[in-house]
């Protein structure tokens, strides 16, 4: 009952999640943040059971970390979301799995911006554009429609935003806000978060 949006075009990478924590028929939060910094230019966005998704987040975040400390240097988005991938399959084949859905987004000097999906089964691929979650069944098309790679910045929020008003529009779900992280040479940072009161649907 969670959603997620990502992006990767030439120069940055866009990923958007919903922020309504639910516990069976009843919403906890609607202010929950379930994207992670992993490096200075790579990010996470984590979906799936809640326990897990936050501690499978928070340990690859510190064992990267922990691999620039000992090296003097970041992995790339690519290296990242292998190692990722890679806990994530030897987790799977134990007594303790985790269950989380996740992509990964970042910005390298040489390769660029790059976006990889991986799921539960540790299954990873690298795409222009994905979504996760119910809202994925109403916002891949759109995607498909008007993604581009040389979109800019605005453009990318524009699309994001579109995305979510649709599933605002159509999804029984109660999935009102959104948050919206931008991956680029610079770095990380937040973009406003997409709610009814922006996109101009509650007065």
């Amino acid at each position: 009952m969670e959603t997620l949006i990502g992006i990767a075009c030439n120069d940055f990478v866009l990923l958007a999640s919903d922020m309504t924590n639910v516990s069976s028929l009843f919403v906890m939060k609607s202010d929950e943040d379930k994207l992670y910094k992993i490096s200075s230019k790579i990010v996470m966005s984590v979906t799936g059971e809640a326990g897990d998704t936050v501690q499978f987040a928070e340990y690859i975040a510190k064992n990267i970390q922990l691999y620039k400390m000992r090296n003097g240097y970041e992995l790339s988005p690519k290296a990242a979301a292998s190692y990722t991938r890679r806990n994530l399959a030897e987790y799977l084949r134990s007594r303790t799995p985790y269950n989380v859905n996740l992509m990964l987004g970042g910005y390298d000097e040489k390769e660029g911006a790059s976006l990889y999906l991986i799921d539960y089964l540790a299954s990873m691929i690298e795409v222009p554009f994905t979504t996760n979650g119910y809202g994925g069944l109403i916002t891949l098309s759109i995607l498909d429609r008007y993604f581009k790679r040389d979109l800019t910045q605005e453009e990318g929020y524009k699309l994001i935003q579109k995305c979510v008003q649709e599933i605002h529009k159509r999804l029984v779900l109660n999935l009102p806000n959104f948050k919206v992280t931008v991956v680029d040479k610079n770095g990380i940072r937040n973009l406003p978060d997409i709610t009814p009161q922006s996109l101009g649907t509650v007065h």
